[in-house]
């Protein structure tokens, strides 16, 4: 009975652990390497374990950093069961489809740049996408069961697994453990990616039963996040303070949860009068439009107000004068727009997708505002700006940094400090494991849960006796 560690150790992206029970391999999460350009290699290197031993993977939520490289464990050998909420099931198809379309786009803007760069062999270097559209519908074929929030599912002899919410995002869950080996048993919590409680859309995290062992997110488990309410206040407030300068509203955003959540706040501003019913809104984000679809086919995951408001013919989400922009070409109109419009796009790291666009157009003009709302991983575009870069590269070209730069961090979809501390309390587990967190973050957070609990820090690679 083995527990091992194969992504989100000692760093924030790419979740990945196996556990090995009664002669099965059970996996939670198979997730991207997300920041700078040299994951790449992080991405595209071995997972640590062999793609075709794994009988089941159990996947906690859709977000990229645990989902994204599920289509290529499939094309390296995974025949096995997929198992998520029915939520998360959609979201993941939308989200590795997307970035699949992305890896094949950014492999052909790369050849076209750089056809010189070949290897040995003849191919163009850097150029080929860890795995295609193909690759990803082919891997739709090994979603089986559909996990139901609090009903035990018999996942393989000698493993259950009970479905949590975690509060983070639509579908996602805390995964309870139940192993069975040799007349021993353990019981193991996977959290996932614990949401922060709060806020309008989302139901707060279920706590974890009571358990021997705790896998646990610690993004945030340096810092709490300012409340909800003061967030909200300080967003319209950037916004105001824009268009006073005649700019522009730049606003990276994450297509599943956060934009839904910004939709919300500004529907609630224009109906409250504190914004203009006819400011133009654009989501130019294709993703985010169908998860924005997703939400409105899921009131079993939403905060019971909002899900009776949805019963109820209402709709929460429903931004006057917004527009959903699908196509390429009309992205492309709106950055003929000098001011006076809330552009959000995706990704919310600025890795990639078309905010890169919007930020090249936008950075360098001192009217314009960016309001980053969620996390930046070390190394990403998005960070750089945060971190009060005074130019950055965008598609090879240095654009200045003279737009006034917001961070509002109460829109956090992850828990802070105190609730990680207060989520962990009722397992009572006597060993704990910090993944998913910057590891001074997680030195920081491991003495806050007391000496009740072993705290350990897993390398990439270890392997522990359960």
């Amino acid at each position: 009975m083995k527990l091992s560690f194969h992504g989100a150790d000692r760093t924030v992206t790419g979740s990945c652990h196996l556990i090995e029970c009664a002669g099965k391999r059970i996996l939670i999460d198979c997730g991207l390497y997300q920041g700078s350009h040299d994951l790449d290699q992080e991405n595209s290197g071995d997972f640590g374990f062999d793609a075709a031993s794994i009988d089941v993977l159990l996947l906690t939520h859709a977000h990229l950093d645990h989902c994204g490289r599920v289509p290529l464990l499939a094309k390296r050998g995974f025949r096995g069961e997929i198992i998520a909420t029915a939520a998360s099931r959609e979201l993941v198809r939308l989200v590795m489809l997307d970035s699949a379309r992305l890896q094949e786009e950014e492999g052909a803007r790369r050849r076209r740049k750089q056809p010189w760069r070949r290897d040995k062999d003849g191919n163009a270097t850097g150029a080929t996408p860890l795995y295609t559209v193909l690759d990803t519908m082919n891997c739709l074929d090994f979603f089986g069961r559909t996990a139901i929030y609090g009903q035990p599912i018999d996942v393989v002899p000698g493993v259950g697994a009970t479905y949590f919410d975690a509060g983070h995002i639509l579908g996602s869950a805390s995964i309870f453990l139940e192993l069975e080996e040799n007349g021993e048993r353990r019981r193991v919590t996977m959290s996932g990616d614990i949401g922060n409680s709060g806020r309008p859309l989302m139901r707060s995290p279920t706590p974890p039963p009571p358990s021997d062992v705790v896998v646990m997110e610690t993004t945030y488990g340096d810092r709490n996040h300012k409340p909800y309410g003061p967030s909200v206040e300080e967003f319209y407030s950037a916004i105001e303070d824009t268009f006073r300068r005649g700019g522009n509203v730049i606003i990276p955003v994450f297509a599943l949860e956060r934009s839904q959540e910004l939709l919300y706040a500004l529907n609630q501003a224009m109906g409250s009068g504190r914004l203009m019913p006819a400011t133009q809104v654009f989501l130019d984000s294709p993703m985010a439009i169908s998860a924005t679809d997703v939400f409105r086919r899921h009131p079993e995951c939403l905060a019971p107000d909002v899900a009776k408001l949805f019963a109820d013919g209402g709709d929460p989400l429903a931004v006057p004068g917004l527009h959903m922009v699908q196509e390429t070409g009309d992205s492309m109109v709106i950055n003929r727009i000098g001011g006076g419009a809330i552009i959000m796009a995706g990704s919310g790291m600025a890795t990639g997708g078309r905010i890169r666009h919007h930020l090249r157009h936008n950075l360098w003009r001192a009217a314009a505002g960016v309001i980053f709302v969620g996390f930046a991983g070390a190394g990403t575009l998005a960070r750089q700006i945060i971190d009060g870069a005074k130019s950055v590269n965008i598609f090879g070209e240095d654009v200045p940094v003279n737009a006034k730069i917001y961070t509002v961090n109460g829109f956090s979809a992850h828990a802070g400090q105190s609730e990680l501390v207060s989520w962990h309390r009722p397992s009572g587990a006597k060993r704990t494991f910090l993944v998913h967190g910057e590891q001074s973050v997680m030195e920081a957070f491991a003495p806050l849960l007391g000496a009740g609990t072993k705290v350990e820090l897993p390398s990439l690679g270890a392997s522990i006796d359960l």
